[in-house]
């Protein structure tokens, strides 16, 4: 008998576990939601976007999700919805670098090297999010990333008084983007506690480096409707 309501105990705190971890998913949607923009045409001019890393390649293939943000990127400035193109990733070690990679692709599609500004210290989205602002004094900004990104994006932008908003790339479909939108719902739960209970901050702070370049007119702070 005991075992019996120790294990109807541990079902019931299973499904209130799981249902409190999709909640939280779809709340991250729904928050998000207005500020995401699916096709550069509809997206909002801002001066800079904010471009968030990943490795270009995957067992040796071209990642999906690495192209999808560069052509992206690349289609904004070229219908001058962006001027400077923020690029944000990790540099581990001199065979891995995620800016200097974004750099060199889009320096290959003809954007000029004075329009691009890297970010080496971009570990984790939070860490290229905050430090737009904090760094590099870029307060209103496109965020470009695929759409289940852009929502924990737009998450920390907003917990830190930042002016975001966020074009959707595409994403793979199938098992690897299954895989990779179920660690996000993982990464969701980390980021509350990162903001709300650790208050966490980005591992390098400064020196400062504001961008220098005039600023597009652009319609003010995106305030839902």
């Amino acid at each position: 008998m005991k075992l019996l309501n120790v294990l109807r105990f541990s079902a019931i705190g299973c499904i209130l576990i799981i249902s409190c971890i999709l909640l939280i998913d779809r709340w991250f949607s729904d928050q998000a939601s207005p500020r995401i923009f699916d096709n550069t045409q509809t997206t909002p001019s801002r001066s800079v976007g904010l471009v968030l890393g990943t490795s270009k390649y995957i067992a040796k293939s071209l990642n999906p999700y690495y192209q999808y943000r560069i052509d992206a990127a690349k289609q904004l400035y070229k219908e001058g919805k962006i001027n400077i193109l923020l690029l944000s990733g990790d540099n581990a070690h001199r065979s891995y670098n995620e800016p200097w990679t974004m750099k060199r692709d889009l320096l290959k599609a003809g954007i000029p090297d004075q329009d691009i500004v890297l970010d080496y210290a971009g570990f984790r989205t939070l860490d290229s999010v905050v430090r737009a602002k904090s760094v590099f004094d870029a307060n209103h900004f496109v965020i470009i990333t695929q759409r289940f990104h852009c929502e924990r994006a737009l998450f920390i932008a907003d917990r830190n008084e930042i002016d975001a908003i966020c074009l959707a790339v595409p994403e793979p479909k199938g098992m690897a983007g299954l895989k990779i939108r179920t660690r996000e719902v993982l990464a969701r739960i980390k980021a509350i506690i990162d903001v709300y209970i650790l208050d966490m901050q980005p591992k390098f702070s400064g020196p400062k480096e504001p961008i220098e370049k005039e600023v597009l007119e652009f319609e003010g702070p995106y305030l839902p409707k």
